[in-house]
């Protein structure tokens, strides 16, 4: 279903409109706002529902079963390793397993069918199709300046596909994705952006006098997600400019050889944090409203106390317990970045609920077992948006489920009449509506 481009996005505000698509200016900046109460239209009988977005984060190396899958199924499940830090979401987010893309093969070719489900095969041969972020952006993309957002924190490869089955290459510098989201596209005030950002200075140093000047015109409620809002930016901003200092000091000269893979450093953990922090903003600002973020499988040694060895040796861990252990950290700490996430749009109030109500967050992987390239038993955690959650939903381990049912739910809640998607069978089995 397509919004009737003739619909009025603004609401009169003393006399005048504020139109969602209105953004605050400085010099070589364009600051787009966050979803407004003053935004809705006018003479509504009822406040107008938020918009639904989905975001995708998929991972290349999986996640080791045992330590995220519980053991019980239903609500009554006792948290894994990896999901114990996460008591306070327990009812925002389901746990799936015994799920996979029928037909799916290739190990690691299979990452390429994460979120298409199209079978890939071994032999390079197979095309593919369009991944169910694009099929969303294709029909409902149009209602935001970016239909979607394709992202990795590394790397040139993504899960995302267009309808001809091209892949379309992520975006990996977070620098780069806040010029999008808030700098005019000449060259020159990109120059200029990145010289702020090394000098400390906030993007709200040049649209201060305009964001004043809004905020005296909204209500108490709009005025607190406004401030909230930019002080996401000024914290974002100020971790960005951390970030340089640190590029630009030498770096201290040890007396001991280098650990292993240390040739190659990779930060997933950081990358992951500052990427999460702007798909945010790009939510709050309805810049875009479908995200996928690839976490690929990098082969540096991951910056965490305890881990010496390469992560992608670690996923090839042949059941070495002190292989293990150190991936179960490294898994330990992307799943808690993920579940921060969750927290941070839980706690941004939107105009009907939070924005975690009207997002759905899905975290996956193509890889069900990467020690032995298995793409059965895919790992699933799924969160947010207008399900109800609580439960650890267990299919065949053997005969596993189709996890394109899941796509056809997520499809559906964004407003499009669909009944298949790929090998899909219907909608998700046990996942449910939350009441309005």
């Amino acid at each position: 279903m397509m919004t009737d481009p003739k619909a009025k996005f603004g609401r009169m505000v003393g006399t005048r409109f504020i139109d969602r698509r209105n953004v605050l200016r400085g010099s070589g900046i364009a600051m787009s706002l966050p979803w407004l109460s003053a935004m809705q239209p006018a003479l509504a009988k009822e406040n107008p529902r938020s918009p639904e977005r989905f975001v995708a984060v998929t991972l290349g190396l999986g996640l080791v079963a045992s330590n995220l899958v519980p053991e019980q199924e239903g609500a009554d499940y006792q948290s894994s390793l990896y999901l114990q830090g996460m008591e306070d979401l327990r009812d925002r987010y389901t746990v799936f397993s015994g799920v996979s893309h029928p037909g799916v093969k290739g190990g690691h070719r299979a990452e390429a069918s994460i979120l298409t489900a199209a079978p890939m095969g071994s032999s390079g041969r197979a095309k593919n199709t369009i991944s169910v972020d694009q099929y969303l952006a294709k029909y409902r993309g149009n209602e935001t300046r970016f239909p979607s957002l394709v992202l990795s924190t590394g790397g040139s490869t993504s899960p995302c596909y267009t309808e001809n089955g091209a892949m379309i290459p992520p975006l990996d510098r977070a620098s780069r994705l806040f010029e999008l989201l808030f700098v005019d596209e000449s060259p020159e005030a990109r120059k200029q952006q990145e010289a702020r950002i090394k000098q400390g200075r906030s993007i709200m140093d040049l649209v201060g006098s305009e964001a004043k000047s809004l905020q005296q015109k909204l209500g108490s409620q709009d005025r607190e997600r406004l401030e909230a809002f930019f002080s996401s930016v000024r914290n974002l901003e100020k971790r960005m400019a951390e970030t340089e200092k640190w590029a630009t000091l030498p770096k201290p000269e040890i007396g001991q050889s280098a650990p292993i893979d240390i040739a190659n450093p990779s930060d997933l953990i950081g990358r992951q944090k500052t990427m999460f922090e702007l798909i945010k903003l790009a939510l709050q600002t309805d810049s875009t409203r479908y995200v996928t973020l690839h976490l690929p499988g990098a082969g540096g040694v991951i910056p965490i106390q305890g881990v010496d060895q390469g992560y992608h040796n670690l996923s090839h861990h042949g059941k070495d317990e002190a292989k293990l252990e150190q991936l179960a950290l490294v898994e330990s700490a992307l799943v808690k970045e993920w579940a921060e996430f969750l927290r941070s749009l839980r706690g941004h109030s939107d105009t009907s609920g939070n924005l975690l109500d009207h997002t759905s967050v899905l975290l996956t992987s193509n890889l069900g077992n990467a020690s032995n390239h298995d793409n059965r038993n895919m790992p699933v955690l799924f969160a947010g948006g207008p399900f109800g959650h609580g439960k650890h939903l267990a299919f065949d381990q053997r005969n596993n489920y189709p996890l394109p049912n899941l796509f056809v739910s997520i499809l559906q809640a964004n407003g499009l009449a669909v009944d298949q998607f790929a090998t899909s069978t219907g909608t998700m089995a046990g996942l449910d509506r939350r009441p309005v």
